[in-house]
């Protein structure tokens, strides 16, 4: 009974647990400012979001004990089972989803809303950590990168049928996962960041002219390499990879993403100007975060919170509210707690001693960091706006259950690191 009693309390990670518990006590707060209601003031005003938030905290925090007392086997054992499950749920909200904001990602059930992507990212993680293991003994190859890569995108491909870029684009952070297994190397990366730097130039020069710009860089480079035939193969090889790369930019641009899409980045990259059009959310959160300066205007005293100028605030644009209301230094406090979880995570990825258990905990530290990046990345402008939330902040069940779910299940493999197969 006492070693029983040790494994459960003694070996928990409650730094992890304090810090999930203090982001989830700042967005409560946070979201009681963003849609405060006078004639609700109560935190726990069922009629409010707020209200609504502190029941999801409260089955949240159930969810996490549940968690903890289960058998860690059990959640590698079933993994097969919850993808399944949630590939299911992906399928039916395509039926009978309730479409909001243009995306049918919401199942509804009576007053409350599912959101099946939300724990897609929970189902992929689990499986690809269960497979990619029960590979840890051979060498990295390209079957098992193709098998892992298709564990991933399949749900990928039924979120953007939604569609629901965002949550879709979440997905792909799991790639840090394949890097840290060695199945991607860091030509890879590089090649990966040369793919985003040149969208963006696709995007910003005309592709003929991007495209005659390379050509010269590479003839130069030639020349200097003139007597290596390898290197002067792989240089024509790449060469020809971004051109075809930049020709295709401009095809998917136009044809693939939907018109506030395109408009998104155009605002972003400084080729349109709309503050009262499609750049009006995010013209309102920099007014929003700006005017709260070092040390913000105080707990609902936000002028563009109060009279409602940033759109989904309680939601996506979370961020501003804290702005706002706690200046700069809350700013900071919040991403230092953010960075300090995500350090602690892959310090605990690290010490596991099961593949299994390694895998998962830095395909979470890799979904949080995307999350997090982005979410605030788009609410100063650095990135574009697309949807999703900041976890343990953001209002809404779906988000707080599925990240909770995920981090607890891996405080449950490190609480066990001895017995995790």
């Amino acid at each position: 009974m006492n070693n029983q009693k040790n494994s459960f309390f003694g070996k928990i990670d409650w730094l992890t647990i304090f810090l999930w518990f203090a982001l989830c006590l700042i967005g409560w707060f946070n979201i009681h400012a963003a849609v405060y209601d006078p004639e609700n003031p109560g935190l726990f005003n069922m009629a409010t979001n707020y209200g609504k938030q502190s029941m999801y905290i409260a089955s949240a925090i159930v969810l996490g004990i549940t968690i903890l007392i289960i058998d860690a086997k059990f959640f590698s054992s079933v993994s097969p089972i919850i993808y399944a499950v949630v590939i299911l749920l992906l399928i039916v909200v395509l039926v009978v989803g309730r479409n909001v904001g243009g995306n049918q990602a919401w199942i509804p059930l009576g007053s409350f809303r599912l959101q099946p992507s939300e724990f897609g990212k929970l189902a992929a993680c689990l499986l690809l950590a269960n497979y990619l293991s029960s590979q840890s003994n051979k060498n990295p190859n390209l079957q098992t990168l193709a098998i892992g890569a298709g564990i991933v995108l399949f749900p990928v491909f039924l979120v953007m049928l939604q569609p629901d870029t965002g949550s879709a684009l979440a997905f792909f952070s799991l790639i840090f996962v394949f890097y840290r297994e060695g199945y991607v190397n860091n030509s890879f990366l590089i090649f990966g960041g040369l793919c985003i730097v040149l969208f963006v130039l696709s995007l910003l020069i005309n592709p003929w002219i991007l495209i005659t710009v390379l050509a010269i860089i590479a003839a130069f480079f030639m020349w200097t390499l003139r007597k290596k035939r390898k290197d002067l193969i792989n240089l024509g090889i790449l060469f020809a990879v971004s051109s075809a790369f930049i020709l295709c930019v401009g095809f998917v641009y136009n044809n693939v993403l939907q018109s506030h899409q395109r408009n998104r980045i155009d605002i972003i990259l400084g080729k349109m100007d709309d503050p009262k059009g499609q750049g009006y959310n995010l013209n309102q959160s920099k007014i929003a975060i700006g005017s709260g300066q070092l040390l913000g205007k105080g707990y609902l005293q936000g002028t563009q919170t109060k009279y409602n100028f940033v759109p989904e605030q309680s939601t996506d644009f979370i961020f501003c509210t804290v702005g706002e209301e706690w200046g700069f230094v809350g700013c900071v406090v919040l991403i230092s707690i953010y960075l300090t979880l995500l350090l602690r995570i892959i310090h605990i990825a690290e010490r596991q001693r099961s593949a299994f258990a390694r895998i998962y905990a830095y395909g979470v530290a890799s979904i949080l960091f995307f999350h997090f990046f982005i979410n605030i990345g788009m609410t100063i402008g650095i990135v574009p706006v697309i949807g999703i939330p900041l976890p343990f902040i953001s209002y809404g069940g779906s988000s707080l259950w599925s990240f909770t779910i995920l981090l607890f299940i891996m405080l449950k493999f490190d609480s066990n690191r001895k017995g995790i197969v």
